[in-house]
């Protein structure tokens, strides 16, 4: 299983050690090297190929918006500062995401995501479709066991707090994942959000108004935001 393949260009030692221990954490990422200025960054480009760059705006010699201007065939570009002003030139040079410091692991993971759905893969590794089959599944932290889910037992997910509640045909399960991480392993076309605590199995719905879906005699509510999406399903 490939992994995608990034750096980090970064000069401040304690944000660069921040991405590297998040990298560290998601298994189909794998850092080839940290640097902290452009000149060294363009320097190994010169004899390695990567697929990612996690990039700093404000660095000593050449800023970071001037690097990503220098290269030809940029590989995807997340850029990491603590300035918001530089978000339009970000997405108008065609970068993937852009991250505010300080960053939180669930944001990271949300930016990494997009990169992932172009090469099918989770966050855990486990390889998934975007449009993925019901006979695959995930594996879930669960009490320092790592539990494979198929999709096809899943019944619904309900937020605890740090805590998600997975709910299966033969059994449940209590993962310490938050919601927007698990939404992110769940393919699009079986999952759907209905409520800030709830994502539900589509084809387990048995019967649903604007105001509840009714999941195996379950009632599961459907919040005000999220009703639009039951009518496109």
């Amino acid at each position: 299983m490939s992994k995608i393949k990034c750096i980090i260009v970064e000069d401040e030692p304690l944000a660069a050690k921040v991405l590297s221990d998040y990298i560290s954490e998601v298994s189909f990422l794998e850092l080839r090297g940290t640097f902290k200025d452009a000149i060294a960054a363009t320097e190994f480009l010169r004899d390695n190929t990567i697929d990612l760059i996690f990039l700093d705006i404000h660095l000593p010699k050449l800023k970071g918006m001037a690097f990503l201007k220098t290269l030809i065939h940029p590989p995807a570009v997340i850029i990491t500062t603590a300035y918001h002003q530089y978000a339009v030139e970000g997405f108008e040079l065609n970068v993937t995401d852009y991250l505010l410091k300080p960053i939180e692991f669930e944001r990271f993971l949300v930016a990494v995501n997009k990169i992932a759905k172009t090469s099918t893969e989770d966050v855990r590794g486990l390889a998934v479709p975007a449009e993925a089959s019901a006979q695959a599944g995930l594996f879930l932290n669960v009490q320092k066991k790592k539990v494979k889910i198929l999709f096809s037992d899943l019944l619904y997910i309900e937020s605890q707090r740090e805590y998600v509640k997975v709910v299966t045909i033969k059994k449940e399960y209590l993962s310490k994942i938050s919601t927007h991480e698990i939404e992110a392993l769940l393919p699009r076309n079986l999952f759907k959000r209905i409520h800030r605590s709830f994502i539900v199995s589509i084809d387990k719905i048995e019967a649903y108004t604007a105001e509840e879906v009714e999941i195996n005699g379950v009632t599961i509510p459907v919040g005000r935001d999220y009703r639009h999406l039951l009518e496109d399903l």
